[in-house]
């Protein structure tokens, strides 16, 4: 009965789930990733409507200094998302369609992953760094970091909200964002790899013959 009693104690203490640290947290994350001019990892997306999965993707990403990414999804069929740092595409081969906008006016969910491809300041998406105690971590040993987004109104229960989860070693492991109205795109990252031989062609989209050129927002696609 006295572990017991001992258990619960430590229960309602709060140090079950220790608080990290997040100024720390997230100069761990920045430096993780700022030397390194190339960046790849496997990813899955999922994409949910008021608590329920609506769609889950997976594939690769890949990441270019400066401010140039490419996503390509296997499955459940093949797509690509690619910045070449002026224009965002978004590549369906099934439909014989790709859809172009500038980069700087997309409001494509990937926003806040792109900052591995730029200066990795967080401070460019996030008015401040918190704890967030709300949000569980996938795995036990990381950490998870509220990101209230620059321009969004701190006493507003209607803004988007951005969750960073971050490995012990500085990885970045998830990210999640929350809009208004219960629309939810989750993030999943594994296998991050350093300074992989990506030449600048990688990110350069050439469109093929037979493929029609839509102009508009690539992130208003009904598919990520």
């Amino acid at each position: 009965m006295s572990s017991l009693l001992l258990w619960v104690c430590f229960l309602s203490s709060g140090l079950a789930y220790p608080v990290p640290d997040a100024k720390a947290v997230g100069e761990k994350l920045e430096a993780r990733y700022r030397g390194a001019q190339t960046l790849q990892a496997a990813f899955l997306e999922r994409y949910s409507e008021n608590g329920q999965i609506i769609r889950s993707e997976a594939g690769n990403a890949y990441f270019r200094r400066p401010g140039k990414m490419r996503w390509e999804y296997e499955s459940p069929e093949k797509n690509t998302f690619l910045v070449d740092g002026k224009t965002a595409w978004f590549y369906v081969p099934a439909d014989h369609t790709v859809t172009r906008a500038p980069a700087k006016q997309s409001s494509d969910w990937r926003t806040p992953v792109a900052l591995l491809a730029g200066e990795m300041k967080l401070s460019r998406i996030c008015a401040r760094l918190e704890a967030a105690t709300d949000e569980l971590p996938q795995t036990e040993a990381d950490s998870v970091l509220f990101c209230p987004l620059r321009g969004e109104d701190p006493k507003s229960r209607q803004s988007d909200e951005l969750y960073l989860e971050v490995s012990p070693e500085g990885d970045l492991a998830r990210v999640v964002f929350r809009e208004r109205g219960g629309v939810e795109v989750e993030f999943r990252f594994r296998n991050w790899q350093r300074n992989p031989p990506l030449p600048d062609s990688f990110f350069r989209f050439t469109v093929p013959l037979g493929v029609a050129i839509v102009d508009g927002d690539p992130s208003a696609q009904p598919t990520p």
